[in-house]
This record gives C-alpha cells, sequence and structure tokens, in this order.
C-alpha cells in the first residue's frame, strides 16, 4: 500500500496563507524562524494511507450493533447482553471511549483485566469492537495533580472538573497523557482478533479555552500563518481605530461574549481564532492518529462527527480518518405533529462529503433523548425509517446508541434500545427487524454511493463569519442553505455538499446561498463553471469579504457581475414586521428580512419589487445567459417555501434533470448507485399511509416483490427498489 507524507499545519480552508507562507521563506534565517514556528505551534507528521476504505466487514457483511457501555453495569450482566446482541444479528459495539478513569485509576497504573474480558467475551459470540480513545473526559486525578489542564473561561477562572470535554487543547500536559492512554489502549489490544477499528475521542469540538498558553499558542500560530506583523495589520484591518499591532505579544484573545467590543472591532480576528480553535482540535486528534497508525496500522480510524456541528472545520477534522462517522439524533416534533427531518439528510449529505465517500452512523437514535428532560419516544416503525434515511444517503454502517438506558448521570434520560429495566422489548425487537432488513440488502448495496449532479458548497469560513457579522436579523448560514436544499428534498433529487476547493465540473448545478467569504479564486472557478455550461444560483450576502474577513473594495457581486449580469450598489435589512411584495414570471410573493437592490445590466429580471415604489426599479430575482450556462441570483428571502420548491423546479428544468418518483409531502426519495446498480429510496417520514407513482416491474428488495406503476406505503413504511 502506498503511502503518503502529510505535513499537518493549520488543515483546511483556514490557512491558505501557508502556502504564500512557505513562498516568502527565501533565506536560510527566514526559513530557520519558520521551522521553529511550526516547533512552536505542533505541527505533526502524519502517515495517511492512500486508499479507498471499504466501509464493509471483511465478509462482505454490513457493520451493525451498538454502543455498550460494560461498565454501567455488574459483570453478571455481560455475557447475557451479548448473547442478546447476537440474537438480534449485530456483529460490532463501541467500548471504552468513556473509560478513562477505569483503565487508569492512578497516573501511570493501567488496569486493562475488566476490558480484556469484555473483548474476549465479545469474540467469543462473534462480536467486533471499536475501541474509543477515552480522552473526552479526564480522570479526577489529572484534574487535582494538574488543575492547568482544565480549560480557562473568559473571566480567567478554570472550569470545575466533573464534566466531559473540559480540557485545554493547548496543555502539554494533557497532551501527553491523552498519548499515553491511546498508546497504551493500541499497544494492549493491537493484535486482539475482533478489533476492527479506533474512534478518536469523543464528538470532538470541545470547550473554548482562553488560558495564557492558549493566547500563547494563537500568537505563535498567527506568526506561522502571516510571518509578518505588518501582512497581519493587513489582513486584520487594524488600522481601524488605531488597533495596530507593534509585537505579536500584544494580540488578544477576541472575545465575543455579549458587549464585548473587540469581536466587533475587529471580525477577522475573531474568524482567525475560531479558526485556531478548530485546528486545536485536529491537531489533538492528529496525535492520536499517529500513534494508533504506527501501532495498528490495518486498523481503520475514525471520529463521531455531530452533523451540522458549527464549532469545526469538520473537512480538515476529517482529513486524515480512513472513514467519517457521525451521531445522528433528528429533531422531533411533539406527540401531536410529526417533523419531516430535513436536517437528518443535510447532515448526512455534509458528512457524506467531508472525504467524498460513504460514512457510518456511531450513534442513531435509540428512544426518546435528552438530559434534563426528553422528547417524544420512537414510534412503532419510526426506529427503522429513521436508519434508512442515513442509508439511502450513503450511510454503510449503523450502531445504535446505546444498549442499554442507564440508571445513573446526565444521561438517564438518553434511552437505549433496552429502558432501565433491562429488557428487550419493542425498540429492541424493531432494531433486530431494521437489522435483518439490512442483511437483505448487503450485496445490493456494496460499491454503491450516492451520485448527484446537484451541489451545494458548504464552507465553515463563511458559517463562521456569518455568525461574527450576519449582516441582518436572523441570517444563518445554515437556515439560509436549507431554504434551497429542502426544495430539493421535496422534489425528489440528491444534492452533495462540498467545500469551495472541490471540483465544480462535475455538477449541472451549484448553490452558493449565503457564500459570504468568496477568495478570488473560487470566484474565478465559478466563472468557469457557468461559462462551460453549469447553473450558479447565489444569493444575499454573496460574495461580500475575502479570505481574511475585510470587505471586497468592489461593488457587488464582485468579480461575478458579469457572470450573474447584476449590479448591487445598496442592499438593507428589514424589521421584523416589513414585508415588500415582488412579482414576475415565477409569481406573486411576499420578501422579507432583507433586500438587495438590484439592478439587472444583462441579467432578465424573473421576479420584481413592486411595492414599496422605491423599490419598484429593483430587480428580486434574475436569470443571465453567459457563456453556455446560466447565473440565477435571489436577493431576497422569501416568506413562503412555494418559491423554493418553483425555483428548484425551473432549475431542474434548465439542466434538464428530471426526477424519477416525484414524491408526496412528507416522503422522501434517494438513490444509491455503483457499477451496474442503481438502488431507489423511497421513505415515508409521517403516520399517514402515502400512495407514490413509481416506475414497474422492477424489484423491490425488502418484500421480495415486483412493482407496479404505484406503491401504498404505511406509516414511516421504506421501500428499496432495485432500477
Amino acid at each position: 500500500m502506498k503511502k503518503i507524507k502529510t505535513l499537518i499545519l493549520c488543515t483546511g480552508n483556514s490557512c491558505r496563507s501557508q502556502v504564500n507562507t512557505m513562498k516568502k521563506a527565501r533565506c536560510m534565517t527566514d526559513m530557520f524562524f519558520l521551522q521553529v514556528t511550526l516547533f512552536l505551534i505542533g505541527a505533526t507528521i502524519i502517515d495517511a494511507q492512500e486508499k479507498y476504505f471499504n466501509t464493509f466487514a471483511a465478509d462482505g457483511s454490513m457493520y451493525i450493533g451498538v454502543d455498550y457501555y460494560p461498565e454501567h453495569w455488574p459483570e453478571e450482566r455481560w455475557e447475557y447482553d451479548i448473547q442478546l446482541m447476537n440474537q438480534a444479528g449485530f456483529n460490532v459495539v463501541r467500548l471504552a471511549e468513556f473509560s478513562w478513569a477505569k483503565l487508569e485509576p492512578r497516573e501511570g497504573e493501567f488496569d486493562f483485566a475488566w476490558l480484556d474480558k469484555v473483548m474476549s467475551l465479545f469474540a467469543k459470540y462473534h462480536i467486533n469492537v471499536i475501541l474509543g480513545t477515552p480522552t473526552a473526559v479526564m480522570p479526577a486525578w489529572c484534574a487535582r495533580k494538574y488543575p492547568e489542564t482544565l480549560a480557562m473561561k473568559a473571566d480567567g477562572t478554570r472550569i470545575v472538573w466533573g464534566g466531559r470535554k473540559n480540557n485545554c487543547f493547548s496543555n502539554g500536559t494533557y497532551r501527553l497523557l491523552s498519548e499515553r492512554i491511546t498508546r497504551a489502549l493500541a499497544e494492549r489490544y493491537k493484535d486482539a482478533p475482533n478489533l476492527v477499528g479506533w474512534q478518536t475521542d469523543n464528538e470532538f469540538g470541545g470547550t473554548d479555552c482562553r488560558c495564557h498558553q492558549c493566547q500563547n499558542e494563537f500568537q505563535d500560530w498567527l506568526r506561522c500563518k502571516y510571518f509578518t506583523l505588518d501582512e497581519l495589520n493587513r489582513a486584520w484591518g487594524t488600522h481601524f481605530w488605531g488597533l495596530t499591532f507593534f509585537t505579536w505579544g500584544e494580540i488578544p484573545i477576541p472575545d465575543d461574549r455579549e458587549g464585548s467590543t473587540w469581536a466587533i472591532s475587529n471580525p477577522s480576528a475573531s474568524l482567525d481564532w475560531m479558526r485556531f480553535t478548530s485546528w486545536l482540535n485536529v491537531r489533538f486528534q492528529d496525535d492520536q492518529i499517529r500513534i494508533l497508525r504506527a501501532l495498528c496500522p490495518d486498523k481503520f480510524i475514525t471520529h463521531n462527527f455531530m452533523g451540522l456541528y458549527q464549532n469545526m472545520d469538520y473537512y480538515a477534522l476529517a482529513k486524515n480518518l480512513d472513514v467519517v462517522s457521525w451521531d445522528n439524533y433528528p429533531t422531533f416534533g411533539d406527540a401531536e405533529q410529526m417533523q419531516i427531518p430535513y436536517s437528518s439528510s443535510f447532515a448526512a449529505d455534509v458528512m457524506r462529503g467531508l472525504k467524498r465517500q460513504n460514512f457510518w452512523i456511531m450513534e442513531q437514535t435509540a428512544g426518546p433523548h435528552g438530559w434534563a428532560t426528553f422528547g417524544r419516544n420512537i414510534r412503532p416503525g419510526e426506529l427503522e425509517k429513521i436508519c434508512f434515511q442515513q442509508l439511502a444517503h450513503g450511510a454503510d454502517a449503523q450502531i445504535w446508541f446505546r444498549w442499554r438506558t442507564c440508571t445513573v448521570g446526565r444521561e438517564q434520560y438518553w434511552h437505549g434500545l433496552l429502558g432501565h429495566d433491562g429488557k428487550p422489548l419493542r425498540r429492541y425487537q424493531e432494531a433486530v427487524q431494521t437489522a435483518k432488513d439490512y442483511r437483505k440488502l448487503e450485496k445490493a448495496l456494496a460499491g454503491t454511493t450516492v451520485k448527484s449532479d446537484i451541489a451545494f458548497i458548504y464552507d465553515y469560513d463563511s458559517m463562521w463569519a456569518l455568525r461574527i457579522q450576519p449582516g441582518y436579523p436572523g441570517n444563518a448560514y445554515q437556515t439560509a442553505i436549507s431554504r434551497y436544499y429542502n426544495a430539493c428534498f421535496r422534489t425528489g433529487v440528491n444534492a452533495d455538499m462540498i467545500p469551495p476547493g472541490a471540483d465544480f465540473s462535475q455538477y449541472k448545478i451549484i448553490f452558493a446561498p449565503d457564500l459570504y467569504i468568496l477568495p478570488d479564486e473560487v470566484a474565478i472557478r465559478l466563472d468557469k463553471f457557468v461559462r462551460d455550461g453549469g447553473i450558479l444560483v447565489a444569493d444575499c450576502r454573496f460574495g461580500v469579504k475575502d479570505e481574511t474577513g475585510l470587505a471586497h473594495e468592489r461593488t457587488l457581486p464582485g468579480l461575478l457581475a458579469e457572470t450573474l449580469g447584476i449590479r448591487i450598489e445598496e442592499y438593507e435589512s428589514l424589521p421584523a414586521k416589513l414585508n415588500y411584495v415582488v412579482a414576475g414570471e415565477l409569481g406573486t410573493f411576499s420578501a422579507i428580512q432583507y433586500a438587495d437592490w438590484v439592478m439587472a445590466d444583462n441579467a432578465k429580471i424573473m421576479v420584481q419589487y413592486t411595492q414599496p415604489w422605491h423599490m419598484t426599479s429593483f430587480a428580486a430575482v434574475t436569470k443571465n445567459l453567459y457563456g453556455k450556462g446560466q447565473g440565477w441570483y435571489i436577493g431576497t428571502v422569501f416568506e413562503k417555501t412555494n418559491f423554493y420548491d418553483q425555483l428548484v423546479a425551473r432549475l431542474l428544468e434548465a439542466a434538464h434533470i428530471r426526477p424519477l418518483v416525484v414524491p408526496p409531502v412528507g416522503v422522501e426519495v434517494s438513490f444509491r448507485e455503483g457499477v451496474g446498480k442503481r438502488l431507489l429510496f423511497i421513505i415515508n417520514h409521517t403516520d399517514e399511509h402515502k400512495v407514490v407513482t413509481i416506475p414497474s416491474g422492477k424489484h423491490e428488495l425488502l418484500s421480495d416483490t415486483v412493482t407496479t406503476d404505484q406503491i401504498d406505503l404505511d406509516q414511516y413504511g421504506v421501500v428499496v427498489i432495485k432500477l
């Protein structure tokens, strides 16, 4: 297997200037300074394997199982639990990710006897194991002996030990202790016959530490990124209010607390702080990956991401992993109203896009969940459809959280397949049926993934910059994407989530909602995409800033003015109770929250303001024929979803994308395909019967029947059709 050496510096979109930094090091003195800086920020070399990770087991079976916490239960219960898992058809469990205190009860003294027994019991019943590195919760002895390992709050006090994710990622002691327990685990179990993989830590994206060590690391990170103070002062625009820095040590930690003026006065600094704290987590994970790859080269490494979580650059966190996994907890409506889980579909597509490959579900909803309070229970039949939604979007493994509802601690209300009583009741039986249905699909699913003609640019820099300066009340990056994404969902077409640096040429339509940070090189590639025949959809607050967070010195939409055929010289935020009326080829609608005063140069006006009087000369929606393609601009927020449904229908028609199945409300359609294979998933998210028109004469795999031209879906019903 060929291997490559990857330099982990400041990973992801956050550190594009690293290349420029290297170019600036033209003399021995400069190169020496750069090498010292790299040492200070803890750059590491990772052996990243050039391979596509096979997410199925060696025997071709799908990994299906649970997250199990043997340390929560009497030892005499363990084998009975494992027998129940075996009877359910489970072949994998995740263990030990919160067990540091049990594995190392005193510093440097390890106790593996209990885990040895658990591993052996799972091997006896032919169940594979994923071990978690247990570094998300430090033992009490660590906090007592090394109080500096605890994160510091903005007020200068340390977080009190007693929860999880309470460590400082800059602290060298904590990093060394974390490496030691990781190495001890890897050395102990590297030859365990049923160990198949590792999960790093648990749900990265933790504490925003404000200690002096983090401030020093931030300053060193900035030295590495900008190389000179002159460049940093330029990139941050520190001439504003005379906030110029004359030494690196003068740079403070940006303070985003309510009432603070620092974040407001320097949004570029706050953006870099978000990039830096994300990078600290990535570096911490890379420390573990280096150890695990060296000791367990034949085991995969993953991490359990949190879907639409916003405080981490997930592209960077995924870079050195073999496979992405994530924790899916759909937001349910109340007892009277079921909610279509758009967000779980959206998150699944984000997870698939991180490495452009299929993913795992490491924690799947198994029942009501909550901490102080809990939500509604999963309805009969609903557990399977939740799982199948993820399968349809690229999941190749299914692991429920958790096996049994815990009787102690913060998560007593985070229910598992078994309740507090430990009896295998209704939810367990539904998991058994889901596992059986997954097994029916193994051969058909092998080698398939989601392929799409449509992509959304999903950019953490824009997400973070808009959190610092949303521009208008209520503006949120993921909300902006959801307006268009949900319309695609309702139409029955798949979509990919891609970074700004991705290859655009494989898509017919690219949506770029709220793409607030727009480097020139991305703008140039988007222009080429349209000239070559693609359809670009841009909207409010598009291309306002460069990669440093400074506003472009151009009339909006900047370098894409010709591409979109428009000029935006003025714009405004609309108060909560103020709506503008717009009308045109797509219909009549109410515009809310925001309005670009769009002047159409070469573009065709598709929707125009009709009220109030001062807006009647401006466009709300435009379409520009440019080269072989089209550039669309949506300059406001529409109150009703029917606008976005009509827009997506018009775009699909222009791109010659014809949905195979048009789903009724509450029904989701998705496709997976591979060489010589195409599978159609139809999922009823409602508790009502739904009739769907489908291709006839095809093989429905779950029922092993031949389709007619319609199918009657029961409540929460699922069908998988081989096309």
